[in-house]
């Protein structure tokens, strides 16, 4: 019997995975592009939005797991999302890494 990871969700189901871009970009207007540049980007924005979207390439890998072994989709498709489920795996393992050595950093400072 096949269950779903449902470990992974801990406590981030609140992120939504980033919504996709326009196919077709229009010309912004020179006044709203100057406000868009003027708005800071902040990192707690910034990693939810990498967070929502590696659990939702994550669900995406299971879920083409599951659907090719009940034969409803193509071994190739199946091994597309793994390998993208996979490498969203390594960039947040990679990303967590990088926070713990710089927690680990601050904590060897003098003050």
């Amino acid at each position: 019997m096949l269950n779903p990871i449902s470990s992974l969700d801990f406590n981030l189901d609140r992120l939504s995975p980033p919504t996709a871009a326009p196919a077709v970009r229009t010309p912004v207007p020179a006044d709203t592009a100057a406000s868009a540049v003027a708005k800071p980007v902040d990192f707690m924005d910034v990693l939810a939005e990498v967070s929502g979207s590696a659990i939702a390439d994550l669900r995406a890998g299971e879920a083409a797991s599951i659907a090719g072994m009940e034969g409803k989709m193509s071994v190739q498709q199946v091994v597309e999302a793994v390998m993208s489920a996979e490498k969203s795996l390594q960039t947040a393992l990679a990303v967590r890494d990088k926070v713990v050595s710089a927690y680990q950093e601050i904590g060897r400072m003098a003050i």
